[in-house]
């Protein structure tokens, strides 16, 4: 069965996507182009750094990301390269990175809220003005039962 984009609007997948990409990226000490380039390397599930190369023409230019994203554990090696059959590494995002992204499909999709709690909310802690705003948003969409 193929999807249509009717089908995408009628679950309304995207309707509180910024909010919940805020959420993610805030907690995980991520930026919205390292979450976006994340879900990207998830749905190409193996890719090497050349793909990594490709996948980042749309984002602001980073030349630390990739070393960041490795050390952080957020991309891992796959399989090493050696010097004779295999001339590079090849990667792929870390279980920790799987569960991020599960996790923000299923509040997407409303089978799970945003955490309200501080103890796994940075944001309800409210320190800056955004982060207030915020947590009316992030109330808004934990209240929002058609998404």
């Amino acid at each position: 069965m193929r999807l249509e984009a009717s089908d995408i609007k009628n679950l309304n997948l995207l309707k509180h996507y910024r909010i919940i990409r805020k959420w993610a990226c805030k907690n995980n000490n991520l930026n919205d182009a390292d979450l976006e380039l994340l879900i990207y390397f998830d749905c190409m599930d193996l890719f090497t750094r050349e793909d990594f190369k490709i996948g980042t023409y749309s984002y602001s230019w980073d030349n630390r990301r990739w070393n960041r994203l490795l050390k952080d554990g957020w991309i891992i090696v796959w399989r090493k390269h050696n010097r004779t059959t295999q001339k590079y590494n090849i990667y792929k995002v870390s279980f920790k990175c799987k569960q991020l992204i599960s996790r923000m499909y299923r509040i997407m999709l409303g089978k799970e809220d945003i955490p309200t709690s501080i103890a796994r909310n940075k944001i309800m802690k409210g320190k800056s003005y955004m982060d207030k705003v915020m947590i009316t948003s992030i109330n808004n969409v934990n209240k929002d039962k058609n998404r």
